[in-house]
C-alpha cells in the first residue's frame, strides 16, 4: 500500500437511485469514496465487511471491482433492495450488527462503513433504524465499541478498518462525533489516522467528513474461518 494520503476532494454523487421514500435522506457514502478506499486498502479477491450496508454501495462497489462484499442491514426494505442489485445476494444479511459474531460469516481483509450517526441530544436508537425511544449518546459510543469488538474478531492480522464518519452541527450546539468515535473504537483497534474528505456537497452543518483509519495488530486474535 502506498502511503495514505491525508487530504481528498470528491463529488458526492452516486450511479443509481434508491427508492422514493428515502430520496429525501439520502445519506449513503459517495461511490467515489467507496472505490478510491477499496483500490487502496484491497485487492481483487479480498472479503470487504459493511456492518451498516445501508443501500449496498460497499458490497456493489466491491464486486464491480472483483472484491468478495459482505454486509448487514437492520431494515428489511433496504436489505431487499441491496439483494436485488447484487450478483451474489446472499452475502448481504438482513439482521443486526450489534450481532455480528453471530453470524457465519468469513474472515476479511478490510472493514469500510459508515455508521448510523447521532447527535448529542438525541435519544432514538440510531442502531434499529431510529426506531426506539429512550437512547443516549453515551450508549451509542458504547454499542459502536461493541460492534467493532466483533468486527476486530473478523478481521485478519495487520487488516485495515475505515469509518466514514462527520462532527454534527445543530441548532443545540456541535456534536464532536468523528473525534468520540474515533476515541471509542481506539480502544479495540490501533488509530492509524485520518483522510480529511471535502465534498462539492455534503450536510450535518460541514462540508467535509472524516474518514478514521483503524488496523489490527498481527497478533490480535482472529474468530472468523
Amino acid at each position: 500500500m502506498n502511503p495514505m494520503r491525508t487530504h481528498l476532494h470528491l463529488q458526492n454523487t452516486h450511479r443509481y437511485e434508491i427508492p422514493p421514500e428515502y430520496r429525501s435522506d439520502d445519506v449513503r457514502m459517495a461511490d467515489e469514496l467507496v472505490e478510491y478506499l477499496l483500490r487502496e486498502f484491497t485487492k481483487e479477491g479480498d472479503c470487504v465487511l459493511d456492518p451498516f450496508a445501508g443501500f449496498g454501495t460497499t458490497l456493489y462497489v466491491a464486486e464491480a471491482l472483483g472484491r468478495i462484499g459482505y454486509g448487514i442491514e437492520y431494515t428489511a426494505t433496504k436489505a431487499e433492495f441491496i439483494r436485488s442489485r447484487l450478483a451474489h445476494p446472499e452475502r448481504l444479511i438482513h439482521g443486526d450488527s450489534r450481532q455480528l459474531g453471530s453470524y457465519d460469516l468469513p474472515a476479511f481483509d478490510f472493514c469500510l462503513t459508515s455508521p448510523p450517526y447521532t447527535p448529542r441530544e438525541d435519544t432514538e436508537n440510531p442502531f434499529t433504524d431510529y426506531s426506539e425511544q429512550g437512547f443516549s449518546y453515551a450508549a451509542y459510543l458504547q454499542e459502536l465499541r461493541h460492534i467493532y469488538e466483533q468486527v476486530a474478531q473478523l478481521l485478519k492480522p495487520s487488516a485495515h478498518a475505515v469509518i466514514e464518519i462527520a462532527n454534527l452541527k445543530t441548532k443545540q450546539g456541535v456534536t464532536p462525533l468523528a473525534w468520540d468515535v474515533a476515541r471509542e473504537i481506539s480502544q479495540v483497534l490501533t488509530f492509524e489516522g485520518e483522510i480529511v474528505v471535502c465534498w462539492d456537497q455534503y450536510g450535518f452543518g460541514y462540508e467535509h467528513s472524516y474518514c478514521l483509519v483503524f488496523s489490527k495488530p498481527e497478533k490480535q486474535e482472529l474468530a472468523g474461518k
